[in-house]
């Protein structure tokens, strides 16, 4: 069995602005910033932000995981991350895919668009409202109170 979830915010900052922190590791280093209680630990062990870069991320009350990123489309604002051991991998998920797409509005707004793919293993019994898109609200939420006191400074 497969599935999906999603969550859309607007966010009145340019395409190419939002792109600069989601496009890059900056994003997830803002996060553990900003959200100390449920980001706990966050190691970038391979890569600086491109294709195969690795992070290990460590959430509130252990939970633990390492996401590869699979794709870093700068044109197309696009960048999907894999997750490849512990986590829900180790909970009967085959496949924990996140998307995040930036997509522009006009030059002063865009939307932020993350989309959680995911497939049970076979036979395995897995409790699918696990699977929550919760964290990647609360970081869209962060970029866009940083890109607001970013503008306001200017």
């Amino acid at each position: 069995m497969s599935g999906q979830v999603s969550y859309e915010t607007e966010v009145k900052a340019g395409a190419a602005k939002v792109w600069g922190l989601y496009g890059t590791t900056k994003m997830a280093l803002l996060a553990k910033e900003a959200l100390p209680d449920t980001i706990i630990g966050l190691d970038i062990l391979e890569g600086q932000g491109a294709v195969g870069t690795i992070i290990k991320i460590t959430l509130a009350g252990g939970f633990s995981y390492k996401e590869k990123f699979t794709k870093v489309d700068h044109e197309n604002r696009v960048k999907e991350t894999e997750a490849i051991e512990g986590g829900f991998l180790n909970m009967g998920l085959s496949l924990y895919r996140l998307r995040l797409e930036v997509i522009g509005k006009d030059e002063e707004s865009c939307m932020i668009k993350s989309t959680i793919e995911y497939e049970i293993t076979n036979g395995a019994s897995f409790d699918v409202s696990l699977v929550s898109v919760k964290l990647f609200a609360d970081i869209a939420e962060v970029v866009k109170k940083q890109l607001t006191i970013s503008a306001s400074a200017n």
